[in-house]
């Protein structure tokens, strides 16, 4: 059987973000597995337009919509911003509606309370979207596994519920598959 692509979507845009040593240290675990192609995917590389702007030919767009389309699941890396995700993660769900359809997630977030809202918010979407997301979640805490809050030091301890989200997620990622 061919291998699974899983796209670690890093969920914001911001200036001085932390997300890329976050999904970079996921892929390293995720690479040593050797189960499936990982690839880290920035949203912020692809400059979409807000949702409803624009002609929705824009080359970010149709970029985002044939990269989402290519990948069986995803592992999202969620910070919690003011209790949600943030609105460039939202845009981006929102801008390849159809293309996350029948396809499984992974949710790895970190804040001062793990990023426990902004990942609850997130699976509330991503049911709107037909995306099955997994029960296993690693929480990162701002106060714990970064130094300085912006140094990301994780804990040993995380290593296991990667792990364990990392097997739901290819499991469920492959039997969806069979439905598109």
């Amino acid at each position: 059987m061919k291998k699974l692509n899983i796209g670690i979507i890093l969920g914001s845009t911001r200036q001085g973000r932390v997300s890329p040593q976050v999904g970079n240290w996921i892929k390293e675990i995720a690479d040593r597995r050797g189960d499936a192609n990982y690839e880290i995917v920035d949203i912020a590389d692809f400059k979409l337009p807000f949702v409803g702007e624009g002609t929705g030919k824009e080359p970010g767009l149709i970029d985002w919509s044939e990269k989402i389309s290519s990948l069986d699941g995803f592992v999202f890396i969620v910070q919690e911003y003011n209790h949600s995700i943030t609105g460039a993660l939202k845009n981006a769900l929102d801008s390849a509606r159809n293309k996350w359809n029948n396809k499984a997630a992974g949710i790895v977030s970190y804040g001062s309370t793990g990023g426990a809202r902004a990942a609850e918010h997130l699976r509330g979407i991503l049911g709107e979207l037909l995306v099955a997301d997994v029960r296993v979640h690693p929480t990162l805490s701002l106060f714990t596994d970064f130094e300085n809050f912006r140094t990301f030091k994780p804990a040993e301890l995380h290593l296991d519920n990667v792990n364990a989200m990392l097997d739901q997620t290819i499991a469920w990622s492959g039997a969806l598959k069979t439905l598109r």
